[in-house]
């Protein structure tokens, strides 16, 4: 099968990913094998900023990214997430595209257009599929509709395309319903973005003291009735009715809660350097 040298999907060990993901249905590229692939990868590969916490670079080739995610039970913040799963989509044989978001997170402020997400073409309709925004992120893949709207688990997700302004560019946004009204996720345009795009992004997010995943430990988990969230030592579980408990976890028991909650192993080394980052 042919792929796509900019995704790198000739480069992965595919079998060693679906087992990864614990998937073992069909490899044809169809819409019902994007959305088991999109849940199956969701739900076995959580979302964390670690090795930021422990003190190395955030590394983007596959081969890294593999090692990390694939052979090490690690996790991944939105480049290396969506890079690891575009080369599989890219191996099995889905067309696929690189698109960039601006996160709002409820806010209309300009922000800086940061987020990874992928686009795949089927039967002559354009899908967003993305692994890597956390908690709140899609569950499954959504036809890029404007007004379309899924339910997906007890969430509901939704699209809307805004007009541009001489303030604000045309975009895309990704919305999920809260208890009292729509949440605006990320805005984002159909320009095709690429892995070095992508390199580029990461360097200011995983460096600049004024991104959210320098100064603090960010791990996140959605599934289909909770969102769970690690900010620093605050563990939270937030339902569907808008209701969220949250509780302080000492620097000791974080190791124990990565894997339990999230699923994420760490070593001996990256576990004490995790309970050391927090005992400071």
């Amino acid at each position: 099968m042919t792929t796509n040298a900019a995704w790198g999907g000739d480069q992965l060990d595919l079998e060693a990913y679906l087992a990864r993901i614990g998937y073992e249905g069909d490899r044809r590229p169809t819409l019902e094998t994007l959305r088991a692939l999109h849940a199956a990868h969701l739900s076995s590969i959580g979302f964390e900023n670690l090795e930021i916490v422990v003190g190395r670079p955030v590394l983007l080739d596959l081969e890294s990214l593999q090692a990390k995610m694939v052979e090490q039970g690690r996790g991944g913040y939105c480049y290396e997430q969506n890079l690891l799963y575009a080369a599989a989509l890219d191996r099995l044989g889905f067309r696929i595209s690189g698109l960039c978001a601006r996160t709002r997170m409820g806010e209309r402020r300009i922000r800086p257009a940061t987020h990874a997400l992928l686009k795949v073409g089927l039967d002559g309709e354009d899908w967003i599929t993305d692994v890597g925004f956390g908690a709140e992120g899609l569950l499954e893949p959504l036809p890029l509709r404007d007004g379309v709207e899924s339910h997906q688990g007890e969430w509901t997700f939704g699209l809307v395309h805004e007009k541009g302004t001489e303030t604000a560019p045309e975009a895309w946004v990704l919305r999920t319903r809260h208890a009292d009204d729509w949440f605006d996720l990320y805005a984002f345009g159909t320009e095709r973005r690429f892995p070095v795009d992508y390199a580029v992004f990461n360097h200011y997010i995983s460096t600049h003291p004024r991104s959210p995943f320098t100064g603090q430990m960010v791990v996140q988990r959605p599934s289909r009735d909770l969102r769970r969230t690690l900010i620093g030592r605050e563990y939270a579980v937030t339902r569907p009715d808008g209701t969220r408990e949250a509780r302080e976890v000492s620097p000791q028991d974080l190791p124990d809660l990565l894997a339990t909650e999230f699923g994420i192993t760490l070593s001996a080394a990256d576990a004490q350097a995790v309970v050391t980052f927090h005992e400071r």
